[in-house]
């Protein structure tokens, strides 16, 4: 079960409280987020849809908690629900979970994540002619596009060709003055044509709209370091790195197979199966630096498992080394994909 059906599976549990007469709420949540849980927390997932609903529902969130915890130990693949805190649902998946989600990455691929939740959802998207407004719109859209929306790119006069050709700023604008949803990010300080595509749209990305892009002062260079201090360099280097696993696997006559991992690989597991919720909230928010830090973390959270994928010495390759090869390889899946919908490329080798 992947964090989207997980969501799912609890939304239709209220759904039936309510219409069984159990929970009475007028406005039911659209979604329920559900992610790996926090201090004090336990299980699998935990999500707090109780304490949302225990006002208009008129009861305790605790009473709330409770009654949903009753519904969901019924649901297949759910082993066990624990209430905590306030009213926090943590929730225990059966069975091999980590593995579960590892095949679900891998089998969706890059488009882990996607979802249909903004279907017919048309959002009128506005960019001053400037080259970040631009590039931060062209990433935002296609993150909606990713969860099903179609949205619709106006901008007040046509970009300049440096920017389309470089930079993948779409050229196919809607010429005029969009007031529906404009995208107000600090402006670059310089051209950062020069850095090219990747880099360039890095710079302009990381930094949260409100920040000033480091583009043209002594910190410009950084972009382009091939170094640990850039964070690009690690997201990118740690995709390459499993790319090339899977290739010294193959010399070695063994592939990925899913299964338990190592305790030291938990914090990559719940990066990977809070990537869907990432991707949502990047859309929803307009912010496409929550997704480049989000991959910034799930790097720097491969980085320890990668030495230990791969046989050392006489040693014969195990169902440990196997299922370590897939959760890199999903975790490298998890970076392409994200990269992808920042414009940026993900290189097999570097």
């Amino acid at each position: 079960m992947t964090p989207v059906e997980l969501s799912r599976t609890v939304l239709h549990a209220v759904r039936r409280a309510v219409d069984e007469g159990e929970l009475a709420v007028a406005v039911l949540p659209e979604r329920v987020v559900v992610a790996p849980p926090g201090p004090g927390g336990c299980g699998d997932y935990a999500t707090n849809v109780a304490l949302q609903l225990a006002r208009p529902a008129g009861q305790p969130a605790p009473a709330v908690a409770e009654l949903l915890r009753t519904r969901l130990l019924r649901t297949d693949g759910i082993s066990d629900v624990v209430v905590t805190g306030p009213g926090f649902l943590n929730i225990s998946l059966a069975g091999d979970a980590d593995g579960r989600l590892v095949r679900d990455i891998l089998r969706a691929g890059p488009r882990y994540g996607h979802s249909d939740d903004l279907a017919g959802q048309a959002p009128q998207l506005h960019a001053a002619p400037e080259v970040r407004a631009l590039v931060l719109m062209d990433t935002v859209a296609r993150v909606l596009r990713s969860q099903g929306a179609r949205p619709q790119l106006h901008c007040a006069r046509p970009p300049q060709d440096a920017w389309v050709r470089t930079l993948g700023v779409p050229g196919d604008l809607t010429v005029g003055t969009c007031t529906d949803d404009p995208l107000r990010p600090v402006p670059a300080p310089a051209d950062p044509t020069p850095l090219g595509r990747d880099a360039a749209r890095w710079a302009l990305l990381h930094p949260a709209p409100h920040d000033r892009p480091h583009i043209g002062d002594s910190r410009s260079e950084q972009h382009l370091a091939q170094r640990e201090t850039n964070p690009l360099f690690r997201v990118r280097y740690a995709h390459a790195r499993t790319r090339a696993l899977l290739r010294n696997a193959a010399d070695l006559g063994f592939t990925p197979e899913p299964g338990p991992v190592t305790p030291h690989a938990e914090a990559l597991l719940h990066l990977l199966a809070d990537h869907p919720r990432v991707l949502a909230a990047t859309a929803a928010h307009r912010a496409p630096d929550r997704l480049a830090r989000h991959l910034v973390a799930v790097a720097d959270a491969l980085a320890p498992l990668l030495p230990s994928v791969l046989p050392l010495g006489d040693e014969k390759p195990s169902a440990a080394h196997r299922a370590r090869l897939a959760l890199a390889e999903a975790a490298g899946t998890v970076l392409a994909g994200g990269l992808t919908l920042l414009g940026i490329d993900a290189p097999e080798h570097l």
